[in-house]
Parts: structure tokens; C-alpha cells; sequence
């Protein structure tokens, strides 16, 4: 007696093949709107930032145990930038008790972050601090990169696609902190930035520069306007700030006024 053969959405092996990477690319679209319509997920805040940051906890500790020069330089490296760690998390928690008291239901401008370590898991963990959800968007790599246990279990993601990635963080994103980080900050930066300034977003975006100290040593704006190569409007949405309290009244005051709650 003859076998039947397994329907198309069942075959495993088509469906991990170069010819059905169309339906891989729709499912990281269609799978995570329905996560997020089930979660009553409206819009968001996007924190980004390096991965190779932690805890000032975890970086006294590796100062102690540093065994030789280098090591004990690189802790001392990371003991320095534990203060962004910090911030991010103060900040994602302030946001995310102000988000909470809101009067709308669901609780809107949920803290979303890219998943992993460093800032990312210093922004779900603040949204943790305060008791609110938190969106993780991971990204499968080949060095690993495993979600961090703040995230809430219903909201972590999984993406194979940087762009399918993006898409999500930018399509729900109202407000964007960047925090000091390298390659990969740098690109969803100018990503974002470049969506505002060629007009492809149908919706206002703040872009928050968090420590500028840092910032303006990678990043030159006013070279740019020098030479010409942007113009004076393109910063319009582009704020600094350089202490969590600072970084909370700036992005709560813009989103009062541009999203003000119905």
C-alpha cells in the first residue's frame, strides 16, 4: 500500500530549502503580528546598544578575578561602561512605570529591545524592575547569542532575517534610545534615521542619543551639515540626553504631545 507523500507546509526539508525562503521571509512577518496582536502590542520604545556591556555587579567581579595585564584591563574597560548599563535600565524602568499609569488599556509604549546581553538585557530588565512586559527581538548567530531572562516569555522572538528583524523594530517603534555601541548600533541608527529623513515613515519618531560624550567622538552630525551631505531639518527629531531622568522627561514629553493617549 502506497504512502502519501507530506503536504507542502509539512515537508521540512522543502520548507528549510533556498527555493521556500519566500515563506521563511513571510513567516518572520506573519508569525510575530500575530504574537504581537495577541499581546495587545500598539507601539513601542526601542532600546539599542552594545552587547558587550554588563552589570557594574558582574564587572567589579571581573576586575577581582582578572589573572593577568590584559584581562584586568579589559574588566576595568567594562567597569567603566557598566554605567550605560545602569542608565538603560533606570531608564527602561522609569519608562515602563509611567507607561504602566497611562490611562489606556493595554499599556502602551511597551520597552522593546534586540534580546541579548548588554544593553539590551539592561532595558528588558528595567521594564522587569517595574513589572511591566518587554519585548525581546533576538537573531539567531553563529556566535550564539541566547535571549536574556527578562524578556517576557510570551514576547521573545527568535528572527533568522536582520531585515525581518528590523522591520519589527522599526514598524512599532514610536521613540528610539541609542546608547553607546559598535557596527550593529550604528547600523540600526542610520537606519531609522534614514527612514525619517526620506520620508518613509507615515509617523513621527523621536531618535534619543543617550551619552554624547561617546557619541560625538564616533559620530560627526555637524560634519555632515558642513559639508552638505545632510540638511538642518534632517536632526529635527534627534535629541541627547545624558542621565536617565533626563532621558525619561524628554521622550515622556514628546510622546504626550505627539501620541497623547485617546
Amino acid at each position: 500500500m502506497s504512502r502519501r507523500p507530506p503536504k507542502a507546509y509539512r515537508d521540512v526539508k522543502f520548507l528549510t530549502s533556498p527555493q521556500a525562503r519566500a515563506i521563511r521571509i513571510l513567516s518572520e512577518y506573519l508569525q510575530p503580528d500575530a504574537r504581537f496582536r495577541k499581546q495587545k502590542i500598539h507601539d513601542t520604545i526601542v532600546f539599542f546598544g552594545s552587547a558587550r556591556m554588563s552589570d557594574r555587579e558582574t564587572a567589579q567581579r571581573a576586575i577581582v578575578q582578572a589573572h593577568d595585564a590584559l584581562t584586568r584591563r579589559q574588566a576595568q574597560r567594562l567597569l567603566r561602561a557598566s554605567s550605560y548599563y545602569e542608565d538603560a535600565r533606570e531608564l527602561a524602568r522609569l519608562l515602563t512605570q509611567w507607561s504602566l499609569a497611562l490611562p489606556s488599556e493595554p499599556a502602551r509604549f511597551v520597552i522593546c529591545s534586540g534580546g541579548g546581553p548588554g544593553i539590551m538585557e539592561a532595558a528588558n530588565r528595567g521594564a522587569h524592575d517595574a513589572g511591566g512586559k518587554s519585548i525581546g527581538l533576538n537573531i539567531s548567530l553563529p556566535f550564539e547569542q541566547l535571549p536574556n531572562p527578562y524578556i517576557t516569555p510570551a514576547l521573545s522572538f527568535e528572527f533568522h532575517y536582520f531585515f525581518m528583524r528590523k522591520y519589527w523594530f522599526a514598524y512599532l517603534a514610536k521613540a528610539l534610545v541609542v546608547f553607546p555601541g559598535g557596527f550593529g548600533t550604528c547600523d540600526e541608527l542610520m537606519e531609522i534615521l534614514t527612514l525619517n529623513q526620506t520620508g518613509k515613515f507615515k509617523k513621527k519618531m523621536l531618535v534619543l542619543i543617550y551619552g554624547k560624550k561617546y557619541w560625538d567622538e564616533v559620530l560627526n552630525f555637524d560634519a555632515m551639515e558642513r559639508w552638505g551631505m545632510i540638511d538642518p531639518p534632517d536632526r529635527q527629531f534627534i535629541q541627547y540626553a545624558d542621565h536617565p531622568r533626563e532621558a525619561f522627561n524628554l521622550i515622556t514629553t514628546w510622546l504626550t504631545k505627539n501620541y497623547p493617549s485617546p
